[in-house]
């Protein structure tokens, strides 16, 4: 059974033998196209497991480090992603779509699901990649909680073949911007990306600054030394497709550590 470790190595881990949406839409200022590539778009082979969550903190985590998925939208359409997937983390947030594919036995036909990408699949190197090491390079692996496999496959499946491609994500509402740290040390949480759902850079600005680049903490954390406080705070968010928002103002001048705020979305075809 796949297990969570404790932040921040929020891995999820595969062991030898598996046991056995929310998906959301809202401008945007576009260099490239805002659709993902159709080179990305094509169908894929890859495998499946499945996790069953023994307690509701499963629902908690992630080596995204989005946190609650519950409360950060995601709920349980989400996916965690082998190491030949998951690009260091900057696919965080990315949306993919699979479906069953190759056993009629397990497969439920006509169905597919579509899943947000918020975990790390771990390698075992103490298993070959056909013999357990399911998240091991170069494998292209995916591991769903329970209740989205069981949407397009039949529990007992177990390690199963599927295809994917990447999707544009459609999310309800704003961008969400979660500011911690402390001092002048600045780490802020962006998540209910739409568009690619992945950043690739981001930019902040103080009403008093000009903008100034942050840094890929893990995940979608990004940071910064900078003080800006009593400052009203503005992003420049730049997604993997190269197209960016620019969201003026989006907390006001006497924003606190531990606030969430919203700004401007991507558009999505």
């Amino acid at each position: 059974m796949q297990r969570f470790l404790p932040p921040l190595l929020l891995l999820l881990l595969l062991t030898l033998s598996p046991p056995a949406i929310s998906h959301y839409s809202s401008s945007t200022s576009s260099p490239s196209s805002s659709s993902v590539s159709s080179d990305a778009s094509e169908w894929r082979p890859a495998r499946a497991t499945y996790y069953a969550a023994s307690n509701p903190r499963d629902a908690v985590g992630g080596a995204c480090g989005y946190g609650d998925l519950v409360k950060s939208g995601y709920g349980m359409a989400t996916v965690g992603l082998s190491e030949t997937l998951f690009e260091r983390g900057q696919i965080c947030g990315a949306c993919f779509e699979l479906r069953c594919v190759d056993d009629l036995r397990w497969c439920i036909p006509g169905t597919s699901i579509i899943v947000t990408a918020t975990n790390f699949c771990a390698p075992n190197y103490g298993f070959d990649p056909d013999g357990g090491g399911h998240c091991n390079p170069p494998n292209k692996h995916f591991v769903l909680p329970i209740e989205a496999f069981e949407k397009i496959a039949i529990w007992k499946a177990g390690n199963m073949p599927v295809q994917y491609r990447r999707i544009n994500c459609r999310r309800e509402g704003s961008m969400r911007f979660t500011v911690d740290g402390g001092g002048i040390f600045i780490s802020v949480l962006i998540t209910n990306v739409a568009g690619s759902g992945d950043i690739a850079a981001v930019k902040i600005k103080g009403s008093r600054t000009g903008w100034l680049p942050m840094g890929r903490n893990w995940g979608q954390n990004w940071h910064i030394n900078a003080d800006l406080k009593n400052q009203a705070l503005s992003f420049e968010v730049t997604s993997s497709d190269r197209s960016t928002v620019t969201a003026y103002n989006v907390s006001p001048k006497n924003w606190n550590y531990g606030q969430t705020f919203e700004g401007k979305q991507f558009e999505t075809p």
